[in-house]
């Protein structure tokens, strides 16, 4: 199979695949965006909000765990097609209006957002050199950024216009399209299917902790993404109550974070691919995560706006920028018929941060200040990077 085994095509069939791959996620965006967008006008309360996002994260980690079977098995376009299926499994759900639907739509979408990632390693990097690798996985995880900024312009024009239902059809419509796209690309990358025998759980967890490289890895992911989903969820309330900044200018903040990490997903590929070192740009990513959430946590009122924006945009630029270069990383170390199922192990760590990241920051927020809790979640950062320094110190290069 192409893209779990033996690559059976050159390097221009790239794009088609690269293209298909950052609209799956994308749509997977756009659905977790959905709920929290149309909020007002569906009177969706920030309790039932959070229950939805961890229902998404709660499925999505064994999802992600446990997928790269399903790749090897499937291939990675048709685990793309029932991921879009599972989103519009979501969205129908959530279009109920109920506490049970939105749930339900949680548990449905977890199973889209754990595959998608670990399904596109393993077909681009089948199709694009060592050399390529983190520039182009850096490009196609610009896919969460198109989905958020797509659903933050239109979907609360569609919910205004004609009702919530509508933008969860939107989405939905999207979806279905996207299957008909990746079945038609399907046979392109698909050849006759011998997957490698399956493995059991302790064998899935051996592909993580017997090379330290990736162990280092998976352990610096979990504060990484608890720090980027704190950015995108409390930031603007962060501005508000410590910062000094209004609404308007808290959401201006978060808007240059979000240009920052979408400047960031692109340049710190190049730069890595340049550099031809992955792992030295990610320990740098972490040492600025690290610094901007200290300095917004401890002294951020102090500042003047313009550093404070300036300083938003360069958090977004790490905190939001690492995770191409973070998966063309584990792409280039995995065993090169197991970096769906090596992906997928090393990303569940990443997603316990995500589930964890909320309660961490609520529980310091109410025991001394969310500025605290910016400055935890950089002491936490920093343990990451040294992880990354000492798992690759004996290392080489990248």
């Amino acid at each position: 199979m192409v893209d779990a085994n033996t690559p059976l095509r050159p390097a221009p069939a790239l794009l088609p695949a690269l293209g298909a791959m950052t609209w799956l996620q994308a749509l997977v965006a756009l659905a977790l965006f959905a709920p929290g967008v149309v909020a007002p006008r569906a009177h969706i309360e920030v309790w039932q909000l959070s229950m939805f996002s961890c229902a998404v994260f709660a499925v999505g980690i064994p999802a992600s765990f446990w997928g790269g079977s399903f790749i090897a098995r499937m291939g990675s376009l048709r685990i793309a097609s029932l991921c879009a299926a599972a989103i519009v499994a979501s969205m129908a759900l959530a279009s109920l209006g109920s506490i049970a639907g939105l749930l339900a739509a949680g548990l449905c979408l977890g199973l889209a957002f754990g595959p998608e990632t670990p399904a596109s390693a393993a077909l681009l990097s089948r199709l694009v050199s060592a050399e390529r690798r983190a520039f182009v996985f850096s490009a196609r995880q610009t896919g969460n950024q198109i989905g958020a900024v797509c659903g933050s312009l239109a979907l609360p024009a569609i919910a205004i216009a004609f009702g919530p239902a509508w933008c969860y059809a939107a989405v939905a419509v999207s979806a279905l399209v996207a299957i008909l796209l990746f079945e038609w690309l399907r046979p392109v990358y698909a050849g006759k299917i011998v997957p490698p025998p399956q493995l059991d759980l302790r064998a899935r967890l051996a592909l993580v902790t017997t090379d330290r490289r990736i162990a280092m890895l998976a352990l610096a992911s979990m504060p990484f993404s608890a720090m980027q989903v704190s950015l995108n969820t409390v930031f603007v309330t962060l501005g508000t109550s410590e910062l000094g900044l209004s609404h308007v200018e808290a959401g201006t903040a978060l808007a240059c974070a979000q240009a920052g990490g979408l400047v960031g997903r692109l340049g710190w590929g190049f730069v890595a691919m340049r550099l031809n070192a992955s792992r030295m740009v990610l320990v740098i990513i972490g040492l600025g995560m690290t610094f901007c959430a200290a300095l917004l946590g401890l002294d951020g009122a102090s500042l003047g706006r313009s550093w404070q924006f300036a300083v938003a945009t360069l958090f977004g630029l790490t905190a939001s920028g690492w995770n191409g270069v973070f998966v063309a990383e584990i792409a280039r170390l995995a065993p090169q018929d197991r970096i769906g199922e090596t992906t997928g192990a090393v990303l569940t760590a990443s997603y316990a941060g995500l589930l964890a990241a909320p309660a961490l920051v609520s529980i310091l927020d109410g025991a001394a200040s969310l500025g605290a809790a910016f400055f935890a979640l950089a002491c936490l950062a920093l343990c990451g990077t040294v992880a990354l320094i000492w798992g690759g110190h004996d290392q080489t290069g990248t």
